[in-house]
């Protein structure tokens, strides 16, 4: 099977080179996948594995736009239709100066597998712009925004593809983009997820992914008798997955100890309480300003510059920024410091060496693309109620979303368990591959 999985990562390299991020992405379910490959004669055949790591179409253009001072700049915008057996490509645009092709089809390679999980109908994609709204005003973030969509629109549709908001893309960027879409297309249509709750939106939506995180960590606790309540946490990021994370975590009983983001990380051991999260939530949703800040407002907390928040003592980790960002030497920090439950609001957090650490620990280890599922399951609830012409009540959304994750929960547990252990990686990979191939064989050499 070794051998088997490096013939294939061969190939996938020389016709990928330099996406170092997706090399990364199609190695975790290539290791996981490849038993149940070889072991099906029509997989191998229909050549799926193959076919599901090549993009079904991507769609690469300029976005030329004007700032406040009336000087031209040129981003460039992408959109990756990974994979549609399924359902129409769904997943997040992303407007990070980072941004670039291997990047974002990591993201869509993953979406897949994510969006098979949650039970509900749709396929995986992803896209964005090496444009960086910080430090822009909103007319120029909405110039871009309409420049943007003056091409995606044509790519895009309620039952083709159904973008919604990632790092950088908020509520404010999907409605600019939104606006456009309708004004091009001249229809009102579920396009986009994410949306205002007076266009459209659904309650829960900005809740969802940490929320979702949450509920699978839960999830992973029951399996040992255990639960949040009493537990010492901490959260990587401070925008809207470890702020909902945080919201939740504090319902559920347990003391979040930190936020992060790109200068630093916050140390508060009294805990980020609901008062302390509501200002984080003014400091970086309305005023767009730094973590540091935090430590001006609440005297008892430690800011560090340049660090991440792995090495503070804890029980449970929810990594909630970025690709990459608990190394090896990071998980064998949060391992010794006791901390037994990883569950990752990001996307592939955690790197490949770091994660083997995790399995090996036997620790209980949510990978995103089952722990941060509660973020596309919400907008494929949107979805459903934009093409029923319903708004559901918040305690409906919530529920639905619940039982997602314990659906998904479900299905690590079936596919991942083995030797008294649950390997979620292996659960969450297998499970959703196997939901696409099936789909992908029956649709013939498409």
């Amino acid at each position: 099977m070794s051998n088997s999985v490096e013939t294939f990562m061969a190939q996938v390299a020389a016709k990928n080179p330099g996406e170092l991020e997706f090399h990364q992405a199609v190695r975790e379910v290539a290791e996981s996948v490849m038993p149940v490959v070889e072991t099906t004669l029509a997989y191998r055949k229909a050549k799926i594995l193959e076919r599901m790591v090549e993009p079904e179409r991507v769609v690469l253009f300029r976005v030329p736009w004007v700032d406040d001072k009336g000087d031209v700049h040129v981003n460039r915008g992408y959109r990756i239709e990974m994979n549609s057996a399924i359902g129409p490509y769904k997943g997040g645009l992303r407007f990070h100066p980072s941004v670039n092709l291997g990047i974002l089809k990591f993201l869509a390679f993953e979406q897949v597998f994510k969006n098979s999980l949650t039970t509900l109908p749709m396929g995986g994609g992803k896209g964005g712009s090496d444009f960086d709204p910080k430090g822009k005003s909103d007319m120029e973030v909405m110039r871009f925004c309409q420049s943007f969509m003056s091409e995606l629109f044509r790519h895009i549709g309620p039952n083709t593809d159904v973008p919604a908001g990632d790092i950088g893309v908020g509520g404010r960027e999907i409605g600019y983009l939104f606006g456009q879409y309708k004004r091009l297309s001249n229809e009102f249509t579920g396009v986009l997820t994410g949306k205002g709750l007076g266009w459209g939106g659904s309650l829960i939506r900005p809740e969802a992914t940490g929320y979702g995180a949450t509920y699978f960590a839960q999830e992973m606790l029951a399996t040992r008798s255990d639960g949040i309540k009493g537990k010492r946490v901490v959260v990587s990021g401070s925008g809207n997955v470890a702020q909902y994370t945080v919201q939740k975590v504090n319902q559920l009983g347990g003391k979040v100890l930190t936020l992060s983001d790109s200068g630093g990380t916050v140390v508060d051991e009294d805990g980020i309480d609901d008062d302390k999260l509501a200002w984080v939530m003014e400091l970086k949703n309305v005023r767009r300003g730094r973590i540091f800040e935090y430590v001006n407002k609440f005297e008892k907390a430690v800011y560090r510059e340049n660090s991440r928040p792995w090495d503070v003592p804890c029980d449970v980790a929810f990594p909630s920024a970025t690709q990459n960002e608990i190394t090896v030497q990071d998980a064998k920090t949060l391992v010794k410091n006791g901390c037994f439950c990883v569950a990752e609001g990001a996307n592939m957090p955690t790197d490949p060496d770091g994660v083997d650490v995790f399995i090996d620990a036997k620790i209980l280890y949510g990978p995103g693309k089952a722990a941060n599922a509660g973020g596309v399951a919400t907008s494929g609830l949107e979805m459903s109620q934009n093409a029923m012409h319903l708004h559901w009540p918040r305690d409906e959304v919530d529920r639905r979303l619940q039982e997602i994750m314990r659906a998904i929960h479900k299905s690590c547990v079936e596919y991942g368990s083995g030797n008294g252990f649950i390997n979620y990686v292996k659960g969450a990979n297998v499970a959703g591959f196997v939901k696409v191939a099936n789909a992908m064989l029956d649709q013939g050499i498409v």
